[in-house]
């Protein structure tokens, strides 16, 4: 709602100008009527309505400025904390109100996986549902299905076939990202070795989005001169038949980008110091004791995070691109047919 304020010139007349020598007796004059002003009183519902307007424009504005630029988000949160300190006492209970609004109107991407980054599952699930997805980020996942379940125990038998899992206490966001790496690692190593390696997880940075994801199963040929390895995602199904093209076609965009994650990493440098500064992590930081064991009984000994960074590195610099042509498994859950 816009309200414009009239402005009115109001001029006084001026007063007769008398001689300094001699008086001069002048016929009195009569004063012009006073002029009519118009006033317009404004209710205090009313009144609300235009500082919530304004309250709105100034939010889309300093949403703006995030999509442009992070650093100028940052700037404009920590001007906008100074002036509702400074003036708490005028405000009132207004400040709750505008801080809701400018969360309402923040990207979901930076609401809930500015922390974690955007995973592929997320990208697939939003082409599959984009409601639902949503939902699930404001209330989370919805309980399991028995052939989620399924899905799950599938994969983990299919894990379990060429991986070891190992529980490891982690204590700091540090950590958090170097069980990653190391998992990371540790499975290319086994990938060279043997030639197939699951369930790999993968960092990379596309478009300006930081993306994270985990890599059903990697097959690379020991023989020969073909040595482009081949990515595999695996779908598990509780009755018989082929999926149809929407299943299809998810799985598909799940594969891609995989793919487009992989070869990324492999032809650009990863930007390492840009990833420590966007998750605020310490690269000198000590890590926990159960993941300097691993790394150590993993043959590439790291007590800090950059240490282990540095192994990432070149691990990624001896990887081939990943082949044009991906395979899309899939499988019953009572079955080892693939």
């Amino acid at each position: 709602m816009e309200t414009q304020r009239s402005k009115t010139n109001v001029e006084s007349p001026e007063s007769p100008t008398h001689s300094p020598t001699s008086p001069v007796s002048t016929p009195p004059i009569s004063s012009p009527p006073p002029p009519h002003i118009p006033i317009e009183i404004v209710s205090e519902e009313e009144m609300a309505l235009i500082e919530s307007a304004l309250a709105f424009a100034t939010t889309r504005f300093s949403t703006q400025l995030h999509k442009n630029a992070r650093s100028i988000h940052s700037i404009s949160v920590l001007s906008k904390r100074n002036v509702l300190a400074s003036d708490i006492e005028d405000c009132g209970g207004q400040n709750k109100q505008q801080k809701k609004k400018f969360r309402v109107n923040e990207s979901l991407l930076y609401r809930f996986r500015r922390k974690r980054g955007l995973s592929v599952t997320d990208i697939t699930a939003s082409e599959w549902c984009e409601k639902q997805t949503e939902l699930s980020f404001h209330h989370g996942k919805p309980k399991a299905s028995k052939a989620m379940e399924a899905g799950k125990a599938r994969h983990e038998v299919l894990e379990k076939e060429v991986i070891r899992r190992v529980k490891v206490q982690i204590e700091t966001a540090e950590d958090v990202w170097a069980l990653k790496v190391l998992n990371f690692i540790r499975g290319i190593n086994q990938l060279q070795f043997d030639g197939l390696t699951r369930e790999v997880p993968i960092i990379g940075f596309a478009h300006g989005v930081w993306m994270v994801g985990v890599i059903d199963e990697i097959r690379m040929p020991l023989t020969g001169t073909e040595r482009n390895l081949t990515l595999v995602e695996t779908k598990t199904r509780s009755h018989a038949g082929f999926p149809r093209d929407p299943q299809r076609r998810n799985g598909r965009l799940q594969l891609m980008c995989y793919k487009y994650l992989w070869d990324n990493l492999i032809t650009n440098k990863f930007p390492y110091k840009q990833f420590l500064n966007f998750f605020s992590l310490n690269p000198n930081h000590i890590l926990c004791e159960d993941i300097r064991e691993n790394t150590a009984k993993s043959g590439f000994p790291a007590q800090t995070l950059n240490e282990l960074l540095r192994y990432h590195q070149t691990t990624c610099s001896m990887l081939p691109l990943a082949h044009e042509q991906m395979l899309l498994s899939i499988g019953l859950d009572n079955s080892n047919f693939i």
